[in-house]
C-alpha cells in the first residue's frame, strides 16, 4: 500500500493487527482511526468505512456480520483479481453517462461529486470494463455499498418493452406500459426518458 491511500489503510491495519483474532464493529475502529489520522496528519479521515471494505475486498480482513470485521494472520487470503477501472476507461464512462448519476441524473453541472463503480460488484468477480461501470453521485455511491444495488430497474423494463414490442406481443407490452408509468408517477429514475 502506498500514498495517501495506502497510509490511510495502513492505519487500519494497524488498529486490526494490535487487536487480532477479535470481532469488532465498525464504529471502533472508525473512532479510532479517525482521532489517530487527526492526531498524526493534522487532517481529516475521508471514509474510513470504505477503507474497511476494501481491505476485505482484498482478503486482509475476514467479514464476520454487517459492519463486524476480524484480523487474523491464519486467515489473510489476498485476491488479485480485483480490477479497478483505468483512467482512460473512467473517462469513457463518465462520457458514455453525460457525466451524470445514473440513478438521479445530477451531475457536475450541480456540483456532484461523481464516482465510477462497478455494476457487479469486483468482490463478486466483476470486472472493470466499460459494460460492467456506471457514473453514481456521492450518494447513490453510499447507498449502493450499503443496499448493494443502484437502478430500480427502469431500463430493464424499457429494453424489455422494446423487445415486446419488435414482437408484437400486446398483453406483455401493455403490462410494462403500466410498470413505466407507475416510474413517471413517482418520477423514478426520471433522467431515463420513455420516449413513448
Amino acid at each position: 500500500m502506498s500514498g495517501k491511500q495506502g497510509s490511510q489503510l495502513d492505519l487500519i491495519m494497524e488498529f486490526f493487527k494490535a487487536n487480532p483474532k477479535r470481532d469488532i464493529p465498525h464504529p471502533e475502529v472508525v473512532d479510532w482511526v479517525v482521532k489517530e489520522w487527526q492526531k498524526r496528519t493534522g487532517k481529516v479521515f475521508r471514509d474510513p468505512d470504505r477503507g474497511i471494505r476494501s481491505l476485505h475486498q482484498r482478503g486482509y480482513l475476514q467479514k464476520i456480520a454487517k459492519g463486524v470485521y476480524r484480523y487474523d494472520s491464519d486467515f489473510v487470503a489476498l485476491r488479485e483479481d480485483l480490477e479497478d477501472f483505468a483512467p482512460a476507461l473512467k473517462k469513457q464512462i463518465l462520457e458514455r453517462d453525460n457525466y451524470q448519476c445514473v440513478i438521479c441524473g445530477i451531475g457536475k453541472k450541480e456540483g456532484a461529486e461523481l464516482h465510477i463503480d462497478h455494476i457487479k460488484p469486483k468482490d463478486l468477480g466483476g470486472k472493470a470494463t466499460l459494460e460492467n461501470g456506471q457514473t453514481l453521485c456521492s450518494k447513490h455511491n453510499f447507498l449502493k455499498k450499503n443496499l448493494k444495488q443502484t437502478e430500480t430497474g427502469k431500463k430493464m423494463f424499457l429494453r424489455m418493452l422494446e423487445t415486446a414490442k419488435n414482437a408484437n406481443e400486446k398483453e406483455l407490452i401493455d403490462f410494462l406500459e403500466d410498470v413505466l408509468e407507475v416510474y413517471e408517477k413517482h418520477n423514478i429514475n426520471g433522467h431515463i426518458v420513455w420516449k413513448k
